[in-house]
């Protein structure tokens, strides 16, 4: 069982148009709704292939009723906590050349009894079984608890650090996908796995990320202040996995043009933890369902018939000189 937490979820809407032209009147080539937010987006891929998971998150406002109706609708098992203040709506405007704009509201400002009730949800949502058999290590957790996404105004930048440490008591491992001063903050609480992208791996070590060697010594310093692992998502370069065992990069080449990029962070993380979430063959399956995902339209996530696990190449101990192509700033 994978149970997500999403405190900051979103009604997505993705409009295509061949060109962006700033200050001009120009019509849509197409245009799509989805539920949206990380956490969100891990369960839509673990029930598009077929993977036991529970969403966590709040609701409120006509955005919050349509984004709970579209996760009824795809299948996704929700557990919502309403809160006074609607869901925020998000904007992506789609290129034809691939690049892609997002306009992100900042989200409804939550009460301090809000934000209660997501962590008392978040941890009771793993099955009894899984809390009556705490787990002694990452390589055989009975649940997972995944913490994704920003945090919405009135929630503190302690929020994951508060959900890792009351879900070790559950006996659940944890993940946590978010950025900045959350990040930092949940390192101390010891999360088993953290999954930033390349800027925020390069902002939570406060270092420049040019080469794979960079990117790992950044994981390392990760690490170092508390987390288990770290799988780092590489953009086109893939995904870089370090943890007590070692150190291991994936890629895989592209199978056609990039469509959107939009969740395809979240594609990765839900086949790493579908795929056991540790180790080498986990990081295969991480960058085999993010590259299935950017060939897709909007945030829509891969299914089996998408997802080529034989492209994708990993390597142990990869070359630390390798120049990444799209270097981060600290």
């Amino acid at each position: 069982m994978i149970v997500t937490v999403t405190a900051n979820p979103s009604l997505d809407r993705t409009i295509e148009v061949d060109r962006l032209r700033r200050g001009e009147v120009q019509r849509a080539i197409g245009d799509r709704v989805d539920p949206g937010g990380k956490g969100v987006n891990v369960s839509r891929a673990l029930v598009a292939n077929g993977h036991a998971t529970r969403a966590v998150l709040i609701s409120g406002g006509h955005a919050g009723t349509e984004l709970l109706d579209l996760l009824a609708e795809a299948g996704v098992p929700i557990i919502e906590v309403p809160v006074s203040q609607g869901v925020r709506s998000n904007l992506t405007l789609a290129e034809a050349d691939g690049t892609v704009t997002k306009l992100n509201e900042a989200g409804p400002v939550l009460r301090a009894e809000e934000i209660e009730e997501l962590l008392d949800a978040a941890i009771a949502a793993p099955p009894n079984y899984a809390l009556q058999t705490p787990s002694s290590s990452i390589d055989r957790p009975t649940a997972w608890i995944a913490g994704c996404g920003s945090l919405p105004p009135g929630v503190g930048a302690d929020f994951y650090a508060l959900l890792v440490a009351r879900a070790r008591e559950t006996g659940a491992a944890t993940v946590i996908d978010t950025s900045g001063a959350a990040l930092e903050s949940c390192l101390a609480s010891q999360p088993d796995l953290v999954k930033p992208n390349l800027e925020e791996l390069a902002e939570a070590a406060h270092t420049p990320i040019a080469t794979l060697g960079d990117a790992v010594a950044a994981a390392e310093a990760l690490r170092e202040a508390g987390a288990g692992a770290v799988l780092a998502s590489l953009g086109a370069e893939g995904a870089v996995l370090v943890d007590g065992a070692g150190v291991w990069h994936a890629r895989a080449p592209l199978a056609g043009p990039v469509a959107s990029t939009v969740g395809a962070g979240d594609a990765a993380l839900a086949g790493f933890l579908a795929a056991g979430g540790h180790g080498p063959d986990a990081l295969a399956a991480a960058v085999a369902w993010g590259t299935a995902a950017v060939a897709l339209p909007g945030s829509v996530m891969p299914g089996p018939n998408d997802i080529d696990l034989s492209a994708v190449h990993v390597v142990r101990d990869p070359d630390p000189d390798h120049v990444l192509s799209s270097p981060a700033a600290s």
